[in-house]
């Protein structure tokens, strides 16, 4: 048997463990946590160093793999916000008593063993961690090679904590970041119940095709913002800037901007805070001419149409012009990834056909899609966002990662 077979098998035998692990127990385990993140700050940083070192500062990634104080800070402070959130499992869905006397309870319950495949994010390591803990699951981390030392020390001093309060280690496995482990992992039919891809679009093309257990896709996004003629110019520049440069390797990171044609005196306007930025815009034909006069001409270019449907997670977006919000709707349709998308508009009845034509996992009316997370939904912290229909979608935390039982008591009834 393999190592990672042997991983594997101790995270199911270890997740019986799971099920008597009280709300009160996993809050104190998650406070300790947060706790020794960042006791352990400068041990964190030393490891993240050798991963940075290893990594082009011009990779998209780079930015997603850094840590610092104030990261690890807003780590722990967000494990924080998990500890004081409702335990999911056990709470009661539905009862109700037959006509024959059976007594029948739908309760939440951990969806049990969960695999999560990821890149560079550290962060993801702690936030995956403790949501599930939180909700009763045990949890196989798969991290990239890129923040191998990073996810190590992370998961040792989870493991510390873990051993202090006398809970099994083996309900949190970090395995090798070789290909084969992955390999393992998505065929894990005995072991895993659920597994989990958060990163681009390649690696949860990957998972998806070759994965033989159940998968919730997350994470890849092509995130559009549609300026409506009816929108307000202040509001537009807010959300694009925001959305576009509060942090570009998110996925929530706009990466092109939809303009009604006759808001296209405007886009000098918008595009300002972009261009101070240094925001490099690749926009069709009007929107270019809108801007050519004004934008700095080394970061303004012609769009080709593969600049449509790209996920930038850079400091670069698209522009596509439209007549009207059918062409929107319709450009969203063609390049979305069901992740979000918003709409810049005063117009009520625009506003609401957005809301019920786009077809995202979060959809915006004047406010940007930086906020599809987790933590700003109220959820301490999220194990990804799912862009897909079955099970969850959004940003999935506690109650997304519990599945249900029915319990059934009766007094001696026969079916006839």
């Amino acid at each position: 048997m393999s190592h990672t077979l042997e991983q594997l098998k101790a995270v199911k035998e270890a997740s019986r463990y799971m099920v008597n692990l009280t709300a009160d127990k996993s809050t104190n385990l998650l406070n300790a946590i947060a706790d020794a993140l960042e006791a352990n700050s400068a041990a964190i940083l030393e490891a993240n160093a050798k991963d940075l070192s290893r990594m082009d500062k011009e990779n998209p990634n780079y930015d997603r793999l850094k840590l610092t104080d104030e990261r690890i800070k807003g780590i722990a402070e967000d494990t924080r916000k998990v500890a004081i959130l409702p335990a999911p499992c056990g709470e009661e869905l539905e009862q109700k008593t037959l006509p024959n006397g059976l007594v029948l309870r739908k309760v939440r319950v951990p969806l049990g063993n969960i695999g999560v495949i990821y890149e560079a994010r550290p962060n993801v390591t702690v936030d995956v961690a403790t949501l599930c803990l939180r909700s009763g699951n045990a949890v196989v981390l798969k991290g990239s090679k890129d923040a191998h030392d990073s996810n190590v020390v992370l998961v040792k001093i989870m493991h510390d904590v873990l051993k202090s309060q006398g809970i099994p280690t083996d309900i949190l496995q970090l395995l090798d970041p070789a290909h084969d482990a992955a390999d393992e992992l998505m065929a894990a039919v005995n072991y895993v119940d659920v597994l989990i891809p958060r990163g681009s679009q390649r690696l949860i093309r990957a998972v998806r095709e070759q994965a033989k257990v159940p998968v919730i896709e997350t994470g890849a996004g092509v995130v559009h913002t549609y300026f409506d003629v009816d929108g307000d110019l202040t509001i537009a520049t807010n959300c694009v800037d925001n959305a576009k440069t509060r942090r570009v390797s998110v996925c929530n990171a706009l990466d092109c901007l939809i303009i009604h044609k006759d808001r296209l005196n405007d886009l000098a306007t918008l595009a300002k805070p972009l261009a101070e930025k240094g925001v490099e815009i690749f926009a069709d034909e009007r929107a270019h001419t809108a801007l050519k006069s004004t934008y700095p001409a080394g970061l303004l270019h012609e769009a080709e149409e593969s600049d449509f449907g790209r996920e930038f997670l850079s400091m670069k977006m698209a522009i596509k012009t439209v007549d009207n919000v059918d062409g929107a709707l319709d450009h969203i349709y063609k390049y979305s990834l069901k992740h979000s998308e918003a709409i810049v508009t005063n117009n009520e009845a625009t506003a609401a056909r957005f809301e019920k034509e786009v077809d995202a996992a979060c959809v915006y009316v004047n406010a940007p899609t930086s906020f599809t997370d987790g933590a700003q939904f109220g959820l301490g912290a999220e194990i990804g966002i799912s862009t897909q229909k079955l099970h969850a979608r959004g940003p999935m935390a506690l109650k997304e990662l519990t599945s249900y039982k029915w319990l059934i008591r009766g007094n001696g009834q026969i079916r006839k």
